[in-house]
């Protein structure tokens, strides 16, 4: 059976050339970077080349003002937290996307059972952030605004530059969750007057275990981590040196392919999208169409009468290795907080999926894709579904392309379930 990988925004796979970057660093070049011996030299010069790799791919000023973590959401919660702290004495208010990831927003919340204060701006039904909503939300007590580059869930690309301006000008430093859109969008911090930026190596083919935190040198943050001293004293606990080393290469080749990469995803998402708009009548795209506002590497999809779970699981068996936007918890359905922000019919929301293209997916595959979703997929759901057979018959109608009659698939969908649509 034929396997197409459409996740790469969960993960992708290692480079091989990155891999054996690592290698030396699981063996003969073990040493701890902190040590003062010749091991732990070799260590902190590799780490130090690394540094010096992940600068240059968002344009930082120098090297030490990249800081090496866990992961992006530890990345993001030093962010967030480490600059509320660090600025609790000029004020308590925080400015955020209502669509940032869920590292910001429960850092966020977190702060505010310590008496800080957040105020969420809303976003369009594309999910972009207007700038001057940032600007009307800023106050005299405003520490911190944190807007994402790109959406992690619909693809929106945000206008940072504008953001930005606004919030340089205000004298407030801007965290940027760039997750979704490092190695595949150009990044760069002094263009953007990001304070603080964050991503992860393995959404472009480098190592999982290892997230960076850019800082400018005059942007305040304390740590939340206590122990050493590593990381300037802002990040105890011993590096992960195979990981950096690999974060490092991984953000050099990745520099270097950028422009290919996305032209090459770029294709292919057009090419997915047209194929499904044509093959699968009420299929809903979320978020801005294909082109320069959206990441070339994202569909976020929602196909009408079935839930996201079960089209996850029949991709599967298929080959197709896709994520959902919905899960069950609890015994309820729970939709993505970003779908609910962009104002998507409730039963839309459950019928999401992700679909996130890589640089070695092919034509041949898309249409796989095309052909399966559609005929194996979809239809086979659509046929066991009460839903589907009930508009068929007129009862309800569609929230994607309404007929005028019958109730709203979401209203029946609420009625079935017990709770409002």
């Amino acid at each position: 059976m034929r396997q197409v990988y459409l996740d790469h925004q969960a993960a992708t796979p290692l480079l091989p050339e990155v891999f054996e970057a690592m290698r030396p660093y699981f063996t003969e070049a073990f040493g701890n970077p902190s040590s003062l011996h010749q091991h732990g030299l070799r260590a902190r010069d590799a780490m130090n080349q690394a540094r010096a790799q992940l600068a240059r791919f968002i344009r930082a000023e120098s090297p030490e003002e990249i800081f090496f973590v866990s992961d992006g959401q530890e990345a993001a919660n030093l962010a967030v937290k480490g600059v509320a702290y660090a600025n609790q004495r000029k004020g308590n208010h925080i400015v955020a996307a209502e669509t940032e990831h869920p590292a910001v927003l429960n850092s966020i919340e977190f702060l505010e059972k310590q008496g800080f204060a957040c105020t969420r701006v809303k976003v369009d039904r594309e999910g972009f952030v207007k700038p001057g909503d940032v600007e009307a939300a800023l106050t005299d007590q405003t520490i911190l605004v944190a807007v994402h580059c790109a959406n992690h869930d619909i693809g929106t690309v945000q206008p940072i530059a504008e953001i930005g301006a606004i919030a340089a000008r205000r004298g407030v430093p801007l965290y940027v969750d760039a997750e979704a859109a490092a190695g595949w969008a150009p990044i760069d911090v002094q263009a953007m007057n990001a304070s603080l930026l964050s991503f992860s190596p393995h959404k472009f083919y480098g190592p999982k275990g290892v997230g960076v935190l850019y800082r400018h040198k005059r942007a305040r943050l304390v740590s939340i981590l206590h122990g050493g001293v590593q990381e300037g004293g802002r990040r105890a606990g011993v590096e992960n040196v195979p990981a950096i080393v690999g974060a490092g290469l991984a953000a050099e080749i990745a520099a270097r392919e950028l422009p290919a990469r996305s032209a090459h995803t770029a294709r292919l998402q057009q090419r997915l999208w047209q194929g499904l708009q044509a093959a699968v009548p009420f299929l809903k795209l979320n978020g801005p169409p294909p082109g320069p506002n959206r990441l070339p590497t994202n569909l976020s999809l929602s196909a009408e009468f079935i839930e996201g779970e079960g089209q996850l699981l029949l991709c599967d068996m298929n080959g197709i290795a896709v994520a959902s936007g919905s899960s069950c918890v609890s015994k309820s359905l729970k939709i993505s907080h970003v779908l609910a922000a962009i104002g998507l019919d409730h039963a839309l929301a459950q019928g999401n999926l992700i679909l996130s293209l890589g640089k070695d997916n092919t034509e041949e595959e898309i249409d796989y894709v095309v052909e399966t979703f559609a005929n194996k997929v979809v239809a086979r759901l659509r046929s066991m579904s009460p839903m589907w057979d009930e508009f068929q018959r007129g009862l309800i109608d569609s929230a994607i392309a309404p007929r005028g009659s019958g109730r709203s698939s979401s209203a029946h969908a609420s009625a079935l379930s017990g709770k409002p649509a």
